[in-house]
């Protein structure tokens, strides 16, 4: 079994030889990865705009206290008269500014008197004018590819007039549990040796919080033909297949056999990490095979540390999870010479990360209600050792 480390820079390092791209609505576009460099086009705003409702004046003209209204200058109205001396032209917020102006003052600063402005509080120069290219300017890079759209680039494409942006596809995730003994939602139970499915659930969910599309095809049995049958279906039909259970060293475990069976290389097999250390990554052209082991928690664990990577690779996006430093507000009992990750709860204070594990349970890799609560993991490296009360230790946040 190769290092926790190793692993991730191997996953890391996997090169994509093609992505999958595709030309989408912009308004269907939120959450997807963009493919391309968004730059300007034009300057914005083009020409000097006001940015208030007030009167458009020439700034010599203040000191004369009193000036003349000479026209009413609408929001997206052509206007052709210019301010000459001693007159203004009322404003709108988005309006041109009149040639001849160099600055606006707001309707609160003046008093109107019939067809004139009297001038009660002056304004520096240029006040609440729009210059050209304040918001960008022709030929500036506005949104990098491989920036995750938001609702800001959403509204920053609508300014450019780009209809339908270039967006990596998000990649479709196949997501089966191999597992006799397994019943799926509503199914009735008929033996005190069979279990209900939470796997293939908790995966579909992983799958949608980060940015992949879910193909869910439940529980298959411990049958090595079905199990390759099911998973070849499945590879042509996926950019992802990720099996739960079968990848361990039982008799029944077929997940490991079938995924050479069906021409995949392994890119690793088995990693030094607590839970889910039977974990199997292979490939086949640009299309990847993960096999977790079948328990809850370490099928959950290894999911989040390896299926959410390979997610984000195929669109080249970056990963949400971050890793943050904590302090301990209880002991931490370090149970393995292995990379472990360990359900806590973490808690924000002052800018500070703490850390406990009220309500956590010690026990096998199957405890999945370890994850319910405000949850992070707890990081251990091989060579950490337990830790005391108020020693930082690294978390990883999921949420």
């Amino acid at each position: 079994m190769i290092h926790f480390d190793e692993s991730i820079q191997i996953i890391q390092d996997l090169q994509i030889n093609s992505y999958k791209t595709k030309k989408l609505y912009l308004l269907e576009t939120l959450g997807y990865v963009l493919a391309e460099d968004i730059v300007a086009d034009h300057n914005s705003p083009e020409f000097p705009t006001s940015a208030m409702d007030g009167y458009a004046l020439n700034y010599d003209d203040l000191a004369m206290g009193r000036l003349k209204i000479a026209s009413i200058n609408p929001a997206g109205s052509a206007l052709t008269d210019q301010v000459i001396g001693g007159t203004c032209i009322k404003t709108f917020t988005g309006s041109l500014m009149p040639e001849g102006a160099d600055t606006l003052i707001p309707i609160e600063n003046v008093e109107v008197d019939a067809d004139e402005i009297i001038i009660k509080e002056e304004v520096p120069q240029g006040f609440s004018v729009r210059e050209i290219g304040e918001n960008y300017a022709k030929g500036q890079m506005l949104i990098k590819k491989g920036t995750k759209i938001n609702f800001p680039e959403i509204g920053v494409m609508a300014g450019l007039n780009i209809v339908a942006p270039l967006v990596y596809e998000k990649p479709t995730v196949a997501i089966l549990s191999t597992g006799s003994e397994l019943l799926e939602l509503g199914q009735p139970q008929t033996s005190d040796a069979q279990i209900r499915s939470s796997n293939n659930y908790i995966l579909e969910a992983i799958v949608k919080k980060y940015d992949g599309i879910p193909m869910q095809l439940g529980c298959i049995q411990d049958n090595k033909e079905n199990i390759k049958r099911e998973v070849a279906k499945a590879f042509e039909q996926s950019d992802i297949v990720v099996t739960t259970g079968g990848v361990s060293v039982g008799d029944f475990d077929f997940v490991k056999d079938v995924i050479t069976e069906l021409g995949c290389e392994i890119v690793f097999k088995g990693v030094r990490i607590k839970p889910g250390q039977h974990i199997v990554v292979a490939r086949r052209g640009d299309k990847f095979i993960v096999g977790l082991p079948g328990f809850a928690y370490s099928s959950t664990v290894t999911a989040l540390l390896y299926v959410v990577p390979l997610i984000e690779k195929l669109q080249q996006g970056k990963c949400s999870m971050r890793k943050v430093k904590a302090k301990l507000k209880e002991p931490f009992i370090k149970r393995a010479k292995k990379a472990e990750f360990t359900a806590c709860n973490v808690t924000l204070m002052q800018g500070e990360y703490y850390v406990d594990f009220k309500g956590k349970k010690v026990g096998t890799s199957a405890i999945l209600t370890n994850m319910l609560g405000n949850v992070a993991l707890l990081v251990t490296s091989e060579d950490d050792t337990s830790k005391e009360v108020g020693d930082e230790v690294t978390v990883l946040l999921v949420d």
